[in-house]
């Protein structure tokens, strides 16, 4: 096999031994940081103790609190003058967690990045156009080097106007699309409601992520769109994208083990998981200078993936992220996921892509009612038809997360939506009087 990068094709051995050296680096630079000066200071450990990949479980943990505490440049392990790059989250619940980059940094970045996309089928001879945020964000930009690094022709056309999107998609024959899930199903609907046919429009591979979905979601947009669509995983706080990707196989997402130690603990003893047990991911960077980052909690739920993988890689495979361990609520004593939720009604033929969770509090108890828009086909006026969908959906909700919520079943395209990411739930308990 052919690979695009060395590392692609290393052994187990050799991909644990490049780790225990460069997590040893990685600790000695993060001490040239306030924040780790600190942090480890008070754990005791030192470059020294560090002696395979295994001691990272040696380290303290660190967490989106101790990144925002640590604003606006705790974490930076080089001068100020050697950053070259700023990304941000929006801070609107308190202090914004900042990640900086080194030119160096950057560099890896765009490598790992165009690694991914080398990985499904993308070769310089592609157009590529970019339909993600840019700016603080870290997915536009990450994609956007990535794909210019690999030598396609790049589109950075950011996010909404669909009817500008679907113009420059037809007159520059775009071959490859960076999209979130929820846009690129408003996209294809968009053109059924306009007649035509979204699978004639030029895009052969869809790069999906910065939202959680099914892979019955997945599955939808590439029999709407007639594209290959493979999962993307990252956080700025590890890079952004770039972080794990699928290969051909769409069977898991390799992380790049010569760039990141990745853990799933348990999320509430922070004890370490077998393979196979969905638990919390746990990053550390490996190859960062300017802001390297230890055993931070993501708090995304996912599992290893036993087994080897067809494509060939030894890089571990994470299952497709499965919900985050902040997104669950609690519904008359069960613990639900949104995820759940919607493999369960993407499950259903009759259902369309768009859906809301509400949860009130009513009699004193907490209630639970799902909103389900059914494809016009479907939304028929024999009401035998719709109460029986109606039941069946509820009956089989009640299998997956254990209570009965109240299904409605709603006309095509009455429900919000919008071209970012998806609204899925509305919590609106603590309007209660």
């Amino acid at each position: 096999m052919q690979y695009y990068a060395a590392a692609e094709g290393w052994n187990r051995e050799t991909i644990r031994q490049t780790q225990a050296v460069r997590l040893k680096n990685t600790v000695a630079q993060a001490l040239r940081s306030p924040f780790y000066k600190e942090h480890l200071g008070k754990s005791g450990v030192s470059p020294a103790d560090i002696r395979s990949c295994d001691d990272v479980r040696l380290l303290p943990f660190t967490t989106k609190d101790h990144l925002r505490n640590a604003y606006p440049d705790g974490l930076f392990a080089v001068p100020r003058e050697e950053m070259v790059r700023f990304h941000a989250s929006s801070g609107t619940t308190g202090a914004p967690t900042v990640i900086c980059h080194t030119q160096d940094d950057l560099d890896t970045w765009a490598d790992l990045m165009a690694r991914c996309m080398h990985m499904v089928g993308m070769r310089k001879t592609d157009v590529f156009q970019n339909i993600a945020g840019y700016g603080l964000f870290t997915g536009g930009l990450g994609i956007h080097c990535g794909a210019e690094r690999l030598g396609c022709l790049t589109i950075p056309a950011g996010v909404g106007n669909t009817r500008r999107q679907l113009m420059i998609i037809r007159d520059m024959g775009v071959t490859a699309l960076h999209i979130i899930p929820s846009y690129a199903l408003y996209l294809g609907n968009s053109l059924m409601d306009n007649g035509e046919d979204p699978r004639s429009l030029p895009p052969r591979i869809a790069l999906i992520g910065a939202e959680p979905h099914t892979e019955e979601m997945r599955r939808r947009i590439e029999y709407l769109l007639g594209v290959k669509a493979y999962n993307s995983y990252g956080l700025s706080e590890m890079n952004g994208p770039g972080v794990a990707f699928e290969c051909l196989a769409q069977n898991g997402l390799h992380v790049w083990e010569d760039a990141f130690i990745a853990e799933i603990v348990d999320p509430d003893s922070g004890e370490n998981l077998p393979d196979g047990e969905i638990g919390e991911l746990v990053m550390t960077t490996l190859t960062r200078r300017g802001m390297p980052v230890i055993r931070y909690r993501t708090r995304d739920l996912t599992r290893f993936l036993p087994g080897p993988c067809p494509c060939g890689r030894v890089h571990r495979r994470l299952e497709r992220i499965s919900g985050r361990v902040d997104d669950m609520f609690i519904v008359k004593g069960c613990n639900i996921y949104p995820m759940q939720v919607e493999q369960v009604l993407m499950s259903f033929p009759e259902v369309a892509e768009n859906y809301m969770i509400i949860l009130e509090h009513k009699d004193s108890m907490d209630h639970m009612r799902v909103q389900v828009e059914v494809r016009g086909e479907y939304f028929v006026e024999d009401m035998r038809v719709l109460t029986s969908l109606q039941k069946r959906i509820a009956s089989r909700l009640r299998d997956e997360i254990l209570m009965t919520p109240k299904v409605d079943l709603v006309e095509p395209n009455s429900l919000p939506r919008g071209e970012g990411k998806a609204k899925r739930v509305d919590d609106r308990r603590q309007e209660a009087p």
